[in-house]
C-alpha cells in the first residue's frame, strides 16, 4: 500500500507555514524542538509549539474518560492474612480511583509479607476529603522512589520474584499465600511498587494459567494496552508520553539527527531520495521533526522522501502494535505538503528486496527502534540478516539495555523483566507528576507486557551479533550528540546520557542505571 504527497499547490510560500503549524500536534510537543534548534534546522523551539497532530476540532480531553482504561475501584476489605511480626514499617495508602467515589474507611492492618528478608507494612487508609477531589499518595509517589534505594523500599519486587521462583518450583501453597499478599497491595493508581504489584501478579496470572494451574485472583480488570485501547487515547497517550518521556523520544532523536547527518557529509546525496524504512514503535510521532529538519536544510530538501513502514518484518513485543483504525499516515502526508515536502509513505511486512521496492541511487536507512529484541535467538538473528541483505546506507539500532546475555530460565527473566518494569513506573510517576490519568494507564499497561516477553539483552550482545552479520558499529555525530543532550534537559533530572569514550553506543539512564541504548551501523560493503 502506497501514499504519496507532494507541494500543495493551493499554498503560497508565505502561508505554508502557517498552515502545517495547524495541521501536526495538538498539544505543545517540546521533543519536537531539540533538532530544530541545532545546527540542520536554524530554527528556534517557540516556532514549533504549536504543531498539532490532528485537526483541532477532535478534543482529545474526553479520551481519558474511555471505558477501556477508566479509573477502577476497589475495596480492601478483606479479612487480614495470618500475622508474622517483622522489625521494618511503612505505610500503605488506599488511592481511591475514581473522583466521584469515596474510599472505604480502613482501619489499620498488618500484613506478613514473604521476600528474601521479610519485612512489615503498617497502613491505614484515610478517606478523601469530599471538597478537594485530590487522591491520597503513599509515600513513595510521585516518583520519589529511586533504583537505587534498598529493596526493602522496592517491596513488590520481593513478592512477585519469590512468587516466580515458587512457581517453578510448583509451590502451590506458596504461590497461593503471595497471590494473596499481593491481591491485597495491587492497584493501577497507587505509586510504583502497588502499579508494579498489580501488573506482576497479572503476568503471573496468565503464566500459571498456561500451565493449567488454577489460582483464583480476584483483581482488578486486566489493564489497557495498546491493542485494546480507543485510536484516540492511543494518540493521545504517545503523543503525551514523548512530551513527559524521554524512554523513545531520546533514541528517535539520536536516530533523526544521525540520519541528517548522513545526508549531510555526502554532499551528492543532496538531490537523492532519501528511503527511511521504519521498524519501530512511535507510530509516527518521529518523524514530523525529521521531515521538517528536511525541509530547511540549506541544501534543500531530498527530492523525494520515502517512508517504508514495515512493523510487520520484527517478531511482535511490547508498543509495537496499534489499535485497530489507527492512522497517522494521512495527516503525515497532509504535513509534509503543507511543508513542501515530497513524500511517500508504502506498508510492507516483510524486508525482501521486491517489498522494500528498492531503487538505484537513493540513500536507504533502516530504523530499528526497540522491535529487535523479541522472539527466539533464530527470530533475531534472521531479523538481522534480512536487514544485511538490503544493503542499507546506515542502520538505527535502539534497544532496551538489559545488562545480560543468553536466555534465562523463568524466574530469572521474570526478576530481570520486573526490573525492567519497576523503572518504567517510577519514571512515568516522576513524569506524570504522581498524577492518575488515562494516558499513563495505556503507557503502563502496555509497558507490563515486559513481564511475559524474553529477558532484555545487554549491548554488548547486540555489538556480537551486529558484527556477525556484517556490520561496523559507527560513532554519532557531536550534533547529534548536543541534539540528545539538548533534549534531555526538558524532562525530569533523574535522565541523563552516557556516551562512554571507548565505545561508539549511547546510553539512556534513569537514576543511575541503564535504560536503552542507541547505535550506529553501517554494513561492510562486499566486492
Amino acid at each position: 500500500m502506497t501514499f504519496e504527497g507532494g507541494p500543495d499547490p493551493n499554498l503560497s510560500p508565505n502561508r505554508h507555514h502557517q498552515h502545517h503549524v495547524m495541521d501536526w500536534l495538538e498539544d505543545s510537543v517540546s521533543f519536537l524542538s531539540s533538532f530544530l534548534d541545532d545546527s540542520y534546522a536554524g530554527n528556534t523551539a517557540d516556532q514549533i509549539t504549536s504543531y498539532e497532530w490532528w485537526t483541532q476540532e477532535e478534543d482529545q480531553a474526553n479520551m481519558i474518560h474511555n471505558p477501556l482504561v477508566s479509573t477502577l475501584a476497589t475495596s480492601n476489605n478483606s479479612p487480614l492474612l495470618p500475622q508474622a511480626e517483622f522489625s521494618k514499617k511503612r505505610k500503605l495508602s488506599t488511592n481511591p480511583t475514581t473522583p466521584n467515589k469515596t474510599p472505604t474507611h480502613q482501619n489499620r492492618q498488618r500484613i506478613a509479607i514473604e521476600g528474601d528478608g521479610g519485612f512489615e507494612e503498617e497502613g491505614e487508609a484515610n478517606k478523601k476529603p469530599a471538597a478537594t477531589g485530590r487522591k491520597n499518595q503513599g509515600k513513595g509517589n510521585a516518583g520519589s522512589s529511586s533504583n537505587g534505594v534498598s529493596k526493602e523500599v522496592r517491596w513488590a519486587e520481593q513478592l512477585l520474584n519469590p512468587c516466580a521462583a515458587a512457581i517453578e518450583a510448583a509451590n502451590i501453597s506458596r504461590v497461593r499465600h503471595l497471590f494473596c499478599v499481593l491481591q491485597e497491595l495491587q492497584s493501577f493508581s497507587g505509586d510504583a511498587n502497588h502499579r508494579l504489584a498489580a501488573h506482576g501478579l497479572r503476568a503471573l496470572s496468565n503464566h500459571i494459567s498456561a500451565a493449567g494451574i488454577a489460582i483464583p485472583n480476584r483483581g482488578e480488570t486486566p489493564a489497557a494496552t495498546f491493542a485494546t485501547t480507543e485510536p484516540k487515547l492511543f494518540r493521545s497517550a504517545i503523543i503525551k508520553f514523548h512530551e513527559v518521556s524521554p524512554w523513545f523520544a531520546f533514541p528517535s532523536s539520536l536516530a533523526n539527527a544521525s540520519i541528517l547527518q548522513t545526508l549531510t557529509l555526502d554532499p551528492s546525496r543532496h538531490a537523492r531520495s532519501l528511503h527511511v524504512v521504519d521498524i519501530g514503535v512511535s507510530h509516527g510521532v518521529q518523524w514530523p521533526t525529521l521531515l521538517d529538519a528536511l525541509a530547511r536544510r540549506p541544501g534543500g530538501a531530498p527530492k523525494l522522501v520515502r517512508l517504508a513502514v514495515a512493523g510487520g518484518a520484527a517478531p511482535p513485543g511490547p508498543f509495537s502494535v496499534a489499535p485497530p483504525g489507527y492512522d497517522f499516515q494521512s495527516h503525515l502526508l497532509r504535513y509534509a505538503r503543507s511543508i513542501d515536502l515530497n513524500l511517500r509513505i508504502d506498508h510492507t511486512e516483510d524486508l525482501g528486496a521486491g517489498s522494500v521496492a528498492l531503487t538505484v541511487g537513493e540513500t536507504l536507512v533502516v530504523c530499528v527502534q526497540f522491535r529487535a529484541g523479541h522472539g527466539r535467538a533464530d527470530d533475531r538473528t534472521a531479523f538481522l540478516r534480512s536487514i544485511r541483505e538490503l544493503e542499507p546506507d546506515l542502520v538505527v539500532l535502539s534497544e532496551i539495555d538489559g545488562g545480560g546475555g543468553g536466555e534465562v530460565g523463568f524466574p530469572a527473566g521474570f526478576a530481570r523483566n520486573a526490573e525492567l518494569l519497576w523503572t518504567f513506573l517510577d519514571s512515568t510517576s516522576a513524569a506524570f507528576k504522581g498524577r492518575d490519568s488515562g494516558e499513563r494507564r495505556v503507557m503502563e499497561g502496555e509497558a507490563a507486557r515486559f513481564l511475559e516477553t524474553a529477558a532484555s539483552e545487554g549491548r554488548d550482545m547486540w555489538r556480537e551479533r551486529m558484527a556477525t552479520m556484517g556490520f561496523r558499529e559507527e560513532a554519532f555525530g557531536e550534533e547529534a550528540l548536543d541534539a540528545g543532550k539538548a533534549l534531555l534537559r526538558k524532562y525530569d533530572g533523574n535522565w541523563e546520557m552516557k556516551a562512554a569514550p571507548a565505545e561508539a553506543a549511547v546510553g539512556l539512564w534513569w537514576k543511575g542505571h541503564p535504560v536503552s541504548f542507541c547505535s550506529l551501523w553501517k554494513p561492510h560493503r562486499r566486492n
